[in-house]
């Protein structure tokens, strides 16, 4: 089961890796302008995503000028150097689009990660996706591996994020570097 579980994985990291290869450089671009622009980057995770948090504020390789949006006392505080990072499992995740509804309202520029869901599944025009500068998705709409019985188990959500914020960090790491 591990190997098929391996193997399944796998193929939703290449599937993300080569899909969203633009929406990788994009999202580092707009998150290295609050870098250089002695702005913030304020992380937000929903559920499970809060191994994100984590990994972009206290991980072994925090990510440059990363803090938590829930550390702030208001929005009202960000400024337009800021720049915001939300995920999310789903694009349609209602803490998540709040959130960036939220920012917007406030001009603040987002970065999202989450699967987007197909528009039969959509109950809102308005969805991370929808509301995020760049979005990465995350591939990943159902278990991975096949019961015996026919259901599915084995959804990695919180992995398939991290590979994501992980690739985006090696990203904006190398774009900083061209800069100087």
């Amino acid at each position: 089961m591990l190997k098929i579980f391996t193997t399944q994985l796998q193929g939703v990291f290449n599937r993300v890796g080569s899909s969203e290869e633009f929406a990788f450089e994009d999202a580092a671009r707009l998150l290295a302008q609050a870098v250089v622009g002695d702005g913030r980057i304020y992380v937000h995770g929903v559920k499970e995503m809060k191994a994100v948090e984590a990994e972009a504020t206290t991980g072994a390789e925090p990510l440059m000028n990363a803090t938590l949006l829930s550390d702030l006392d208001s929005y009202h505080d960000l400024t337009d150097t800021d720049r915001a990072l939300i995920v999310s499992r789903f694009s349609t995740d209602e803490e998540a689009i709040k959130t960036a509804k939220a920012l917007k309202e406030l001009g603040i520029e987002i970065v999202g990660i989450s699967t987007v869901m197909e528009p039969e599944q959509v109950h809102s025009d308005e969805t991370l996706e929808s509301l995020s500068d760049v979005h990465i998705d995350l591939k990943l709409k159902k278990p991975l591996i096949p019961g015996d019985d026919g259901e599915r188990f084995g959804f990695p959500s919180s992995m398939v994020a991290l590979y994501v914020y992980h690739g985006l960090a090696f990203t904006l790491k190398e774009i900083l570097e061209e800069q100087e």
